[in-house]
């Protein structure tokens, strides 16, 4: 572990933020140079920095597998979000910072933190590596540019193993050890009602005039029922989650729900996260208070977010948010639906021997048996990987947990999620050489 610390330390150090708007090129290369170096020393024989269509770099060492042993691969992003607002930060952004208990810093969690992980694995194991192991480092996870997916769509040799495992996730909490059984899908659309050919005076034509921000505020509000659900025509709401329970009083905590407050939904937090679909109006395009006229809106138009969970195609989901869209337009005004994006859902299969060595690897490492959560953001690579690799075993794990505040100032890990991950990861790679 203070070894982990050092590299940790030296990995928020690096502004690797995938954009060159706002932090130069070369703190990503550092980075990568800095993964391929280290994983080199750890044991991996085969290291290269390959550029991918995005025109980022991905890291890639791998060791061949001993004659008739599986190979695992092993995923991380060095890139991290950008710091957002420096001054809500409570320690400096790219240094590494330990207060009450926990390890400040960009990307100390996610995804830099899972990078440590895999290192701490391998050295424990050192030359003693029963069976084949790839690493990839992603560098453009953030900025979802897709570039990685790509390199694998026109590289399959190069990742292709037996189990993957896909370290950008984490528990449910600390010291909870939790495989993320799905990932949610999305479709997102930008909405434009019309009815006037220009803004009329609220004194001269209120009334029978047709307002545009009003019907819009109608169409919106068909979307969800009184209990809060998301009503899209089509879509099934009624979906049960199996795995762990998300008591109200710590969602509300997490999300940081005001006192008095109700949550949205007539199921369980985990029903309404992960196993039903959940419709978002990310922004809407009105008059703001401030410099509003008497004037009645000849057009309005609203950003919406559609998460849908597995088992849910995309483009029927995009289908049936345009058709609902029509059905509930009101008083004949005209509609536009542009389709923005669409992302499908992701679930990781169970029962194989990666998976059972896993779970037997996390149980003997944190002492208690695992469960398992949804997410809901999307990673699209886990698709890629499961139709390129349709044989492998995908399992999403991590160091992340709710108090690591990923994406948001403050970010921080909490170093024993670290430990206790790379000792199981390491329990797992022993284990699974022998079961498969």
């Amino acid at each position: 572990m203070p070894q982990a610390k050092i590299d940790l330390t030296q990995l928020v150090s690096f502004k690797s933020v995938a954009d060159a708007r706002q932090f130069p090129p070369e703190e990503c290369h550092r980075t990568a140079q800095w993964v391929a170096d280290a994983f080199a020393a750890a044991g991996l024989t085969k290291v290269g920095l390959h550029e991918t269509p995005d025109g980022s770099r991905a890291v890639i060492a791998s060791r061949p597998a001993p004659a008739g042993a599986p190979t695992v691969l092993l995923y991380c992003h060095y890139d991290v979000q950008p710091p957002l607002d420096d001054a809500a930060w409570r320690t400096p952004v790219w240094e590494l910072t330990e207060k009450d208990g926990r390890w400040y810093g960009r990307g100390s969690a996610d995804c830099k933190g899972n990078i440590v992980m895999h290192l701490t694995a391998l050295r424990a194991l050192g030359a003693d590596l029963p069976l084949g192991i790839t690493l990839v480092a992603e560098g453009s996870e953030e900025q979802g540019t897709g570039g990685l997916e790509r390199f694998v769509e026109t590289n399959p040799e190069w990742l292709r193993a037996d189990a993957i495992l896909v370290a950008d996730c984490g528990n449910f909490a600390v010291g909870v050890p939790t495989f993320t059984e799905t990932l949610r899908g999305n479709v997102n659309v930008v909405v434009t009602i019309e009815t006037l050919a220009g803004p009329v005076h609220s004194g001269m034509f209120g009334g029978p005039a047709p307002d545009a921000l009003a019907a819009l505020i109608h169409l919106l509000a068909s979307l969800r029922d009184k209990h809060g659900n998301t009503t899209v025509s089509g879509l099934p709401n009624d979906q049960q989650w199996p795995g762990v329970r998300y008591s109200k009083e710590q969602f509300s905590a997490d999300a940081g729900v005001l006192g008095g407050v109700e949550l949205t939904g007539d199921g369980t937090v985990a029903d309404m996260l992960w196993a039903r679909p959940a419709l978002t109006v990310l922004g809407i395009d009105a008059p703001p208070v401030v410099g509003s006229s008497a004037s009645i809106q000849p057009a309005a138009r609203a950003r919406l977010n559609l998460r849908i969970p597995p088992g849910t195609d995309p483009e029927q989901a995009l289908k049936a948010l345009t058709a609902h869209l029509q059905a509930n337009t009101p008083w004949q005004a005209k509609l536009t639906v542009e389709a923005e994006a669409t992302g499908a859902p992701f679930e990781s299969g169970g029962g194989g021997p990666a998976r059972v060595a896993m779970e037997a690897a996390l149980a003997a490492s944190y002492g208690r048996p695992t469960t398992t959560q949804g997410q809901g953001g999307s990673i699209p690579l886990c698709n890629v990987f499961a139709d390129t690799y349709p044989d492998a075993e995908i399992m999403l794990i991590g160091v992340e947990e709710p108090k690591c505040l990923i994406h948001a100032p403050n970010e921080s890990v909490d170093p024993s999620e670290i430990e206790h991950m790379a000792l199981a990861e390491a329990l797992f790679l022993t284990s699974y050489a022998k079961q498969a």
